[in-house]
């Protein structure tokens, strides 16, 4: 119990910076997502940019949303505070996942790398709901230690767009690879990654690693 707390703290303060640098970047400092739309290439349909951006703000902001309310949710004195509050988050932490994935299969088509980027996103598109809707089936059965096994495995997603650019940064910047191809391997290489960080968080719980 006490390495959970020791890791919380950690993990609060990574999810804090990181929805800073996301809501700064994306609606102050790169409102209009020029650097990032001026690295996508072969695209198959014409991209109508005002509809894009739009639809990316609601992305990101919901993205966070999701990040911040189930960080929120692995708190063990929310949960013992507060049961019900517990049980609200929950739910806002669902829907934001689904407005996430809704919103994400919108940009989908559109992703930098073309179809076989496309096929990644909608991959995950798939798998991240399953996973919390999974989760929330298992609670509502009273299946606690299942219910935070499948949390586990739904929320390390929220950190999918963080391991994509830090993987595309590596092989863009550091191997030399072209930006797209470097952004497709970030896609595939975060989805792999986060699974089986995932799995591990998972197995070392339930042997009394955490």
């Amino acid at each position: 119990m006490q390495k959970r707390k020791t890791l919380y703290a950690p993990l609060g303060l990574i999810c804090f910076i990181f929805i800073v640098y996301a809501l700064v970047k994306n609606y102050w400092i790169d409102p209009e997502a020029y650097e990032f739309l001026s690295n996508k290439s072969g695209l198959k349909r014409e991209l109508n940019v005002p509809v894009w951006l739009n639809i990316m703000y609601v992305h990101v902001a919901f993205a966070c949303i999701a990040m911040a309310s189930g960080l929120l949710n692995f708190s063990t004195r929310l949960f013992q505070k507060s049961r019900q509050l517990h049980r609200f988050n929950g739910y806002i932490y669902i829907v934001s996942v689904l407005l996430v994935v809704l919103t994400s299969g919108y940009m989908a088509p559109y992703a930098t790398g073309g179809k076989i980027s496309s096929i990644g996103f909608n991959l995950l598109n798939i798998a991240w709901p399953l996973f919390t809707v999974t989760a929330l089936i298992h609670i509502k059965k009273k299946r606690i230690t299942q219910h935070r096994n499948w949390m586990i495995r739904s929320y390390v997603f929220c950190f999918t767009n963080m391991f994509i650019h830090l993987i595309t940064f590596v092989f863009h910047k550091g191997l030399g690879f072209i930006y797209s191809d470097s952004y497709t391997i970030g896609i595939y290489g975060a989805i792999a990654l986060l699974l089986v960080i995932s799995e591990v968080i998972v197995r070392r719980i339930s042997r009394g690693g955490f």
